[in-house]
C-alpha cells in the first residue's frame, strides 16, 4: 500500500482548492490525479458513492469526500498548525467562515465565472485539461463546453453591463476588507492558517483569483490578497512578508477586528438563506420527526428539501433547504452551544450582527451526521 494520500480534483474546482491548500500548509504527504485517472472511476466514485471533486484516497484505501470531511479525517492523524481553534471566540469565527466563506460566497465566485465572457476561452480549456490532459486544443475546447453547457443551465441570470458591475462592486468590497486585514496578519486568526482561510481559497483561487476578470481585479485592487493566495499555495507557513509572526493563533483567544469585518459582510450578504435554511429544516424535522440513525435521503449525498414556507423577522419566505448547508451551520451551532453562558456572552458581544446570532441560535431539533457520505438523523 503506497505511504501516500491521492487528493482527486482539478485547478478549476471551487472544492478542490481548500483541500489541496489544507494538505500543504498541514504537510500531508500526497500526490493529485484527475478525474480523468482511471482508478477514480474504477475504485474512488464506487467506494464513496459521489461523483463531486475533491476525493481523497488514503494509504488504507479509504476514501472520503468532502473538504469538511477530508479535513476532520485528517485532523485527527496531523495534529500540528489544527484548523480548528480550542478557545471559544475563534472557534465560532472559524466555523462560521466554513459556512459563510465557503457556501456564500459560491454563488458569486460561480456568476463571476459564467456571466464575464473574458473567461470562457480559459476556462473552458482549463475544464477540458482535467479530463483530457494531453488533448489537442480542438479536444480540450470539446470537453470544456460539455461542462460549461452544463454549468451555465443551472439557472444563469442575464449576463448585462448592470448585472457584471454589481458582481465586481460586492467582489472589490470583500477584496477591500481581506486588504485590510492583510496589512496586519498572515492568515485570519494569527500566525498559521486554520479552516476559515482554507475556507475562503475556494472562491480566492479557483474562480476569483484565475478566472481572467476576477483575476484581474485583485491584481488591479488587491495586490496583498493576490500575495496571500500565492503563499495559500505552497507548503510553508511564514511568508516572507511575516517572517517575524509566530507560527501560532493570536492568543488571549482574539479575533481580528478586521477578520470580524469580513464575516460580517459576508453575513450581511450571504446569511439569511441559511438561517431560513435551519429554521425549514428545523419545521421539517419536527412534522415528520425520524428515527434515530435514518438516511434522510439514500440516493443523494446533498439532498435539497423541498420548499416550503419559512416565517422570519416578520416576513414570511418559499425556502428549498440544502441538507448540506445546514450541516456545515450546525458544526458552528453544536460549537455554540457546548459553550457556557459566559462564553456564549463574549461571543454573542464579538460578532454583534443578528442573522449570526440567529443562525448559532436558530432551533435544532435533529443534529445532522455523515455517514458513508449520506446525511443521517440524530436527534435532540
Amino acid at each position: 500500500m503506497a505511504d501516500h494520500y491521492v487528493l482527486y480534483g482539478s485547478y478549476a474546482s471551487y472544492y478542490t482548492a481548500k483541500s489541496r491548500s489544507y494538505l500543504r500548509k498541514k504537510g500531508v504527504p500526497f500526490v493529485e490525479r484527475l478525474p480523468s485517472d482511471p482508478l477514480f472511476r474504477s475504485k474512488v466514485r464506487p467506494t464513496s458513492g459521489s461523483h463531486r471533486i475533491p476525493q481523497l484516497l488514503t494509504p488504507e484505501g479509504e476514501v472520503f469526500q468532502d473538504t469538511v470531511v477530508i479535513q476532520d479525517h485528517l485532523e485527527t492523524r496531523f495534529t500540528e498548525l489544527p484548523a480548528i481553534p480550542d478557545s471559544p471566540k475563534q472557534r465560532i469565527f472559524v466555523h462560521l467562515m466554513e459556512l459563510l466563506a465557503s457556501e456564500g460566497l459560491v454563488r458569486l465566485a460561480w456568476l463571476h465565472r459564467w456571466m464575464f465572457e473574458e473567461n470562457y476561452s480559459f476556462v473552458k480549456s482549463d475544464f477540458g485539461r482535467s479530463f483530457k490532459p494531453q488533448g489537442s486544443d480542438e479536444e480540450l475546447l470539446k470537453y470544456g463546453n460539455l461542462i460549461a453547457d452544463r454549468m451555465m443551465s443551472y439557472g444563469l441570470p442575464k449576463s448585462t453591463p448592470e448585472a457584471r458591475a454589481d458582481l465586481d462592486r460586492t467582489y472589490q468590497e470583500l477584496l477591500g476588507l481581506f486588504e485590510a486585514h492583510l496589512i496586519k496578519h498572515p492568515y485570519f486568526l494569527g500566525g498559521h492558517p486554520s479552516a476559515a482561510d482554507y475556507a475562503i481559497m475556494g472562491a480566492m483561487h479557483a474562480h476569483l483569483g484565475r478566472d481572467p476578470a476576477g483575476l484581474r481585479m485583485m491584481q488591479d485592487y488587491a495586490p496583498r490578497t493576490f500575495r496571500w493566495v500565492e503563499n495559500m499555495l505552497t507548503p510553508e507557513v511564514q511568508s516572507p512578508e511575516f517572517f517575524d509572526v509566530p507560527v501560532a493563533y493570536l492568543q488571549n483567544d482574539e479575533v481580528p477586528a478586521t477578520a470580524l469585518n469580513l464575516l460580517k459582510f459576508l453575513a450581511t450578504e450571504f446569511c439569511q438563506q441559511f438561517v431560513l435554511g435551519a429554521l425549514a429544516f428545523d419545521q421539517a424535522m419536527r412534522e415528520e420527526p425520524p428515527e434515530s440513525g435514518a438516511v434522510l435521503d439514500s440516493e443523494h449525498d446533498q439532498p435539497t428539501l423541498a420548499a416550503r414556507s419559512v416565517h422570519y423577522r416578520g416576513a414570511d419566505y418559499q425556502h428549498k433547504t440544502s441538507l448540506y448547508a445546514v450541516w456545515l451551520g450546525q458544526r458552528a451551532q453544536r460549537a455554540y452551544q457546548s459553550l457556557s453562558r459566559q462564553q456564549q456572552s463574549a461571543v454573542d458581544a464579538q460578532i454583534d450582527a443578528p442573522l449570526l446570532a440567529d443562525l448559532l441560535r436558530a432551533p435544532v431539533s435533529v443534529w445532522l451526521q455523515r455517514v458513508d457520505n449520506r446525511f443521517t438523523a440524530d436527534p435532540v
